[in-house]
């Protein structure tokens, strides 16, 4: 829902990017900055498979992060040309960029050509060195000196989102580029998502956690039918659809024991995201290829056309 606010020359708002490649704990930072579980986080690549736009408002201003997929290289499927399409998209919409990187003392192929990609965006970056409780203090330098060879950031902060360490720095740092402006969201907006599509993407996460490798990137989630039945109670029926039937067996498990583990699992984020007892029943269904069928894609919410700046 849309605010505004009385005009206040110091008020700063905007939207903060989080960019970097797969699994350097862009979702985990993103959670941690607004105090709340919102994007799906997991080991396995292509985890965020959207553009997830989340709010955290301060007296000083409102952020309104928007974390991408990791910046793939290649596209194997129309799947990953949708995800490449997001994340490039995105930057587009950026006040500010973090750009996220491990603490590790050399740069791949990836890196350098995000680091092209932010120089030629124009747009003022935050190097986020992720993880850096898990290296000496001495690894964390030669981290922030080869990835600041690359690209001078405005400026750069040493982090740990799984443990929330040094996040007031950063959000610091993100207020102070972000220009002065309106309170585009009320305080108690924490994300633009809305319910059905938050219980698909934590039924998702359930399902990359507990299965195999070769399993979770065929994998989607449709939920099916999202009806209130009171105050206390939510009925939910949804469909995890895969590519190939040997996967159906796989996520349904020996007597159904891997799918229940997936509806359990799943069950309590969504009881605790919405105050409210859930009642969910999961499906298993095979729709071949559909990683590379542009319907099947938008039916499943993967759609180049729905991203873009709201304001």
């Amino acid at each position: 829902m849309m605010g505004e606010i009385k005009a206040n020359e110091s008020f700063r708002s905007g939207y903060a990017v989080i960019l970097g490649r797969p699994n350097v704990g862009k979702s985990t930072l993103m959670n941690h900055l607004i105090g709340q579980k919102i994007a799906i986080t997991s080991r396995k690549p292509q985890t965020t498979r959207g553009r997830i736009e989340t709010v955290l408002t301060t007296k000083e201003g409102q952020v309104i992060f928007l974390d991408t997929p990791g910046m793939l290289r290649k596209a194997g499927n129309k799947l990953g040309e949708y995800l490449i399409d997001v994340s490039r998209s995105t930057l587009d919409d950026a006040d500010v960029v973090l750009w996220l990187v491990e603490p590790r003392p050399y740069a791949g192929e990836g890196d350098r050509e995000i680091a092209e990609l932010l120089k030629k965006s124009g747009r003022p970056v935050i190097l986020v060195v992720n993880k850096a409780d898990t290296v000496e203090k001495a690894q964390v330098a030669a981290a922030i000196e080869v990835f600041e060879k690359l690209l001078t950031p405005a400026e750069t902060v040493a982090v740990s989102a799984l443990r929330g360490q040094n996040l007031d720095e950063l959000l610091s740092a993100i207020l102070r580029h972000l220009p002065v402006g309106p309170q585009y969201y009320d305080e108690d907006t924490v994300t633009n998502e809305n319910l059905r599509d938050l219980a698909a993407e934590i039924i998702r996460e359930k399902a990359l956690r507990a299965l195999n490798e070769e399993v979770p990137h065929g994998i989607a989630v449709l939920i099916d039918t999202y009806k209130e039945r009171d105050e206390r109670l939510t009925d939910i029926e949804a469909s995890i659809v895969c590519e190939k039937p040997s996967h159906k067996g796989i996520i349904i498990g020996k007597g159904g024991a891997m799918l229940k583990k997936i509806g359990q699992t799943a069950r309590v984020d969504i009881e605790e995201l919405t105050g409210k007892k859930v009642f969910l029943k999961l499906f298993v269904k095979v729709r071949k290829n559909w990683r590379d069928n542009e319907g099947e894609l938008r039916s499943f919410g993967y759609d180049r056309r729905k991203h873009g700046r709201k304001d």
